[in-house]
């Protein structure tokens, strides 16, 4: 699987980190980021509530 953020749309509620910590984490500006060697979702079952979990869906999956 392949995540990705649209850092044009994320506004940095921070609820991806809540949900998949080892995954997603914020930058100093509060925005969402990925943990640096789990850019493939690798390690986290909750990756995709995550995503969902996104008030804007800024983040993408793909297979």
């Amino acid at each position: 699987m392949r995540i990705s953020i649209d850092a044009d749309v994320c506004i940095g509620a921070g609820q991806c980190a809540l949900v998949s910590p080892g995954v997603f984490t914020q930058d100093d500006d509060g925005f969402s980021t990925l943990v640096p060697g789990h850019e493939d979702g690798t390690g986290s079952p909750l990756v995709r509530e995550a995503a969902r979990a996104c008030p804007v869906q800024a983040i993408m999956l793909q297979e």
